[in-house]
C-alpha cells in the first residue's frame, strides 16, 4: 500500500514551522497512544505512522529530501525505511523528549496508563555513508547494488548485550531499572519534580557484572556486510537515499544507525543529462543539412533514427519524446533533445574549392532578406 504524505499525516500545511510540526505531532500521538487505545491496530499503525512522518519532517535535512524527491528521497517502505524497522518501545526512546522525559506514561499526563515502558535509555548507531555510481541506463530503469562495507554489526556471543551470559547483569540500584532518577525541590511556588538521566547506569536501567570477552562489553563488534540496496529509477546526482537500520549496531542492544548513499552519476560519453531530459550535439555536415535523410543518434536503449528535414537551419532542436530519464516522483519521461550543428570544414582541396564557388554563384544558395533579417534580429536581442 502506497505510503500517505507526511504533511498530510500530520495535518500541517508544507511550508509549516518546525514548532507546528512537533505540536502536530504530539497530538496525534497522544490521540493513537497504544496505552489510550488497549488492543486497537489501526491506532497503533497510526500511531507509528505518525512518528514516522515527524522523524522525517523534524529533520531538515530528511525533510528537504523529501520535499523534493518524495519517500524515495528518505528511504521509503521498499528501503526498510523508519516506519518498518522500528518497535513501538524505538518510538518512545527517540521521541521521549517531546513529552517531557517520561514519554510512556506521557510525563505527568494522567489517565493513559502508567510509566509500564519506563524512561531507559535505547543507544542508537551511527549511521553509515556510502557513494554509489549509477549510469544513464540505470538511473532509467533503476536498479540493484550489492555492496560491502564494514561496520559495527551486533556481538553474537552476547546477542548485543555486551554481557557474559544472562546472569552477568543487574537492576541499576540507583534508579531501580528505570533509567531516570526524579528529584523534588521544594519552591516558592511549591514542590517542583524533575527528571534527569541515571548517572550510574547512563539511563540504561541495568548494570553489566561481567563483560563479554569477546566485546569487551561493547555489544558490537568490527565486521563487513553485504546490502543490498535498491536504487529507484529518476534518481539525480548528488540526491541521498536511506535505509533505515542498516548503519552501525548501537551498544548493548540499541537501535542500529541509518546507511546513507550518495547517488553519483557517472559521465555518459555522448548524452548530457538536463534534469529528466537528454542532450545530444548532431553535427551535419552541409550536404546532410541543405539534402535532408535520415541519421542515427544515441539514447539510453541504443541508436534511435531521426529523419532530418532538407534545408535544416544550424541551432535547430529536434525533439524524441520520451527518450530522456523518467521522474523519480512518476510525473512522466523527459524527452532527447537534439541540437543541430553543421560542420565547416577547416580545409579544402582545390576541387572541393571549385565546386563550392559554383554552388555560392546560385541564387539559391544565398540567404534570402527574411533570414538575414532574422538572424541580425536574434544578434540584436542578445545585446537588448
Amino acid at each position: 500500500m502506497a505510503k500517505r504524505d507526511y504533511y498530510e499525516v500530520l495535518g500541517v500545511a508544507k511550508n509549516a514551522s518546525a514548532d507546528e510540526i512537533k505540536k502536530a505531532y504530539r497530538k496525534k500521538a497522544i490521540e493513537f497512544h497504544p496505552d489510550k487505545n488497549p488492543g486497537d491496530a489501526t491506532a497503533e499503525e497510526k500511531f507509528k505512522e505518525a512518528a514516522e512522518a515527524y522523524d522525517v519532517l523534524s529533520d531538515p535535512q530528511k525533510r528537504q529530501r523529501y520535499d523534493q524527491f518524495g519517500h524515495a528521497g528518505v528511504g521509503g517502505a521498499s528501503q526498510g525505511g523508519f516506519g518498518g524497522g522500528m518497535s513501538m518501545d524505538d518510538i518512545f526512546s527517540q521521541f521521549g523528549d517531546i513529552f517531557g522525559g517520561h514519554f510512556g506514561g506521557f510525563g505527568g499526563f494522567s489517565g493513559f496508563g502508567g510509566s509500564s515502558r519506563g524512561g531507559r535509555r535505547v543507544n542508537r548507531g551511527s549511521d553509515l555513508r556510502v557513494k554509489v555510481k549509477l549510469t544513464l541506463k540505470e538511473i532509467a530503469t533503476g536498479v540493484e547494488k550489492k555492496i560491502k562495507v564494514k561496520k559495527f554489526v551486533a556481538c553474537k556471543h552476547c546477542n548485543g548485550s555486551g554481557a557474559e551470559d544472562a546472569n552477568s547483569t543487574k537492576t541499576c540500584d540507583t534508579c531501580h531499572g528505570s533509567g531516570v532518577v526524579t528529584r523534588v525541590t521544594n519552591t516558592f511556588l511549591g514542590q517542583m519534580q524533575t527528571q534527569s538521566t541515571c548517572p550510574t547506569c547512563n539511563g540504561e536501567g541495568k548494570l553489566i557484572t561481567k563483560k563479554c570477552q569477546h566485546c569487551s562489553g561493547e555489544g558490537v563488534v568490527k565486521d563487513e556486510d553485504v546490502i543490498s540496496i535498491n536504487i529507484p529509477a529518476g534518481v539525480a546526482e548528488g540526491m541521498q537515499l536511506s535505509m533505515g537500520g542498516k548503519g552501525n549496531a548501537a551498544r548493548h542492544g540499541g537501535i542500529n544507525g541509518d546507511l546513507l548513499i550518495l547517488v553519483e552519476e557517472e559521465r555518459h560519453p555522448e548524452l548530457i543529462r538536463d534534469e529528466n531530459d537528454l542532450l545530444y550535439n548532431l553535427l551535419l555536415s552541409f550536404p546532410q543539412a541543405a539534402l535532408g535523410g535520415t541519421v542515427e543518434v544515441p539514447t539510453i536503449e541504443g541508436k534511435a533514427k531521426l529523419k532530418i528535414e532538407p534545408g535544416t537551419q544550424p541551432g535547430k532542436v529536434l525533439r524524441l519524446r520520451n527518450k530522456g530519464l523518467p521522474s523519480i516522483n512518476s510525473y512522466g519521461t523527459g524527452d532527447l533533445l537534439v541540437n543541430v550543428s553543421v560542420y565547416i570544414p577547416e580545409t579544402l582541396s582545390s576541387s572541393d574549392k571549385e565546386l563550392l564557388k559554383k554552388l555560392e554563384s546560385s541564387p539559391n544558395i544565398q540567404p534570402n532578406t527574411s533570414i538575414k533579417d532574422k538572424i541580425f534580429n536574434k544578434f540584436r536581442s542578445m545585446f537588448d
